[in-house]
């Protein structure tokens, strides 16, 4: 089991079609998600400064082929192409990076 964390902004003129989005997420989507061995996955919202906070847990033990086969996947294609023109990506990501990775510093049970 791996918690994970990631970050990116959401354009300011649309933050209620990501929200409308979210509301509605389609059901191939979340059973995508949970085929790929992610859990308790959430997304944040930090408003005035349009930042979105995504975290989940990872009960895989092939993350790199899950996220292949999510990327992979022709419905989620279609869901990243709705969802990520609402999106700007951080300046300071990684390569290869849209949303930015985080790294776990604190966690608590």
């Amino acid at each position: 089991m791996q918690r994970m964390g990631m970050v990116i902004g959401l354009q300011p003129e649309k933050v209620s079609e990501y929200k409308a989005l979210h509301v509605a997420v389609w059901p191939e989507i979340l059973a995508l998600i949970s085929d790929c061995n992610i859990t308790r996955y959430s997304i944040f919202l930090k408003e005035p400064e349009n930042l979105l906070f995504g975290t989940w847990t990872y009960v895989g033990d092939d993350f790199t082929a899950d996220m292949a086969k999510m990327a992979a996947d022709p419905r989620n294609r279609e869901w990243w192409a709705v969802c990520m023109p609402c999106q700007k990506p951080l300046d300071t990501r990684k390569e290869g990076e849209w949303w930015a990775m985080m790294g776990e510093v604190f966690h608590h049970d």
